[in-house]
């Protein structure tokens, strides 16, 4: 049952290229660490209302299912108030971001976020045994995955604690990992880090980077490498979903637009986005024609539809509420994007001083860049 999902699931990627050709470890290491052996014996599956227990006693085949769905499907492994707090992230995500990290045998590496223990196998697989450490915030699944660990012989160290101080005692090392999201890269992450190690770790709700430490270990700067989704830390700032932000009340402003609104389908202009507005979350669907649906995780919302024609281009209609006018953010935050020479998310670059954050484009000196450390992004430089 499982070696027959196992196959389908590599095979899947094989097809979407997923596997990297740079790093032929990864796809060794996959093979040779079950994904079903780190999975907890309940998974959680969105019905469309709310999570529901998968039973890998009374449901075997649909629990193997939510364990090997396909590449860019995560198995959820636990879930609070309502909210999945902790998953075996997508296969191809994982992938992504090890080959991203570039790991080497004998290096000392440190991973943020334990949850299953899966990925840190991963790591111990190409690292070495006694070569990686990881630490959990949660006491329960660190004890969990440390048995898993032990189970099949990694070789990890984990460690309960909160992620973002990383794990001085340990250090320096050659590479960090974090497996969740973080608005804001710790500094310590960069001071645990030897000079030329590398940091990988999901920013944010979009994106994930690979940070250098320069060689004075004053900061740390590199390239977004692709669009990994991660749940954010355990004690970022809650954010409320669409449906709870729109509320039933009846929309504060109505007229139209002239956005193409299947633009914001666009994966790089939605990364351009991400970083001009980093607290707006924009969602693009077709129901009867394309249509985007806008909000900022607090109060604020819009909806934009194409024309009633059902052509992509405006005029459309534009429904508001909140405080905020988001279609004329979203509308500013297009216009700069294009200014900008419209750059791909592969344009864009991160770098973490002591006291700073900035993200760039095209180049890290003399590029456009715009603060992310406090607040909304700003242009400086």
């Amino acid at each position: 049952m499982f070696e027959e999902r196992r196959i389908a699931l590599a095979g899947a990627m094989e097809e979407r290229g997923d596997w990297p050709t740079d790093s032929p470890w990864v796809r060794a290491a996959v093979d040779a660490v079950p994904r079903h052996s780190f999975a907890p014996d309940t998974l959680w599956r969105w019905d469309g209302d709310a999570y529901v227990a998968v039973s890998r006693a009374t449901e075997p085949e649909r629990w193997a299912a939510e364990v090997y769905g396909g590449p860019s499907d995560p198995a959820v492994t636990q879930v609070g108030d309502g909210r999945a707090t902790s998953s075996l992230s997508c296969q191809s995500v994982v992938v992504d971001m090890l080959d991203s990290l570039m790991p080497e045998p004998g290096h000392r590496v440190l991973e943020l976020g334990t949850g299953t223990g899966w990925n840190a196998a991963l790591l111990a697989r190409r690292a070495g045994p006694g070569q990686v450490t990881s630490v959990e915030a949660d006491p329960g699944l660190a004890a969990t995955a440390r048995t898993r660990l032990e189970a099949a012989g990694a070789g990890v160290t984990v460690i309960t604690g909160d992620g973002r101080l990383g794990h001085a005692p340990g250090g320096p090392y050659d590479r960090v990992e974090s497996t969740y999201a973080v608005e804001t890269v710790p500094w310590e992450w960069v001071a645990q880090t030897r000079p030329g190690g590398r940091i990988v770790t999901p920013w944010g709700r979009m994106g994930h980077v690979a940070l250098t430490v320069a060689a004075d270990g004053l900061s740390a700067t590199g390239w977004v490498q692709g669009l990994a989704l991660f749940m954010p830390a355990r004690d970022a700032p809650a954010r409320l979903g669409w449906q709870e932000v729109r509320g039933h009340a009846p929309a504060e402003e109505e007229g139209t637009h002239t956005l193409d609104v299947t633009r914001l389908a666009d994966p790089h202009l939605l990364f351009a986005l991400r970083v001009l507005l980093p607290d707006v979350e924009v969602v693009f669907g077709d129901r009867d024609g394309p249509v985007a649906w806008v909000h900022d995780g607090r109060s604020s919302w819009a909806t934009l539809t194409a024309s009633g024609s059902g052509s992509a281009s405006g005029p459309g209609a534009a429904f508001q509420g909140g405080p905020r006018r988001l279609l004329e953010e979203i509308g500013t935050a297009v216009a700069r994007w294009e200014h900008h020479d419209r750059p791909d998310l592969y344009d864009f670059g991160m770098t973490r001083t002591p006291d700073s954050q900035y993200v760039w484009s095209h180049d890290s000196d003399t590029g456009p860049r715009w603060a992310t450390v406090a607040g909304p992004a700003q242009p400086v430089g």
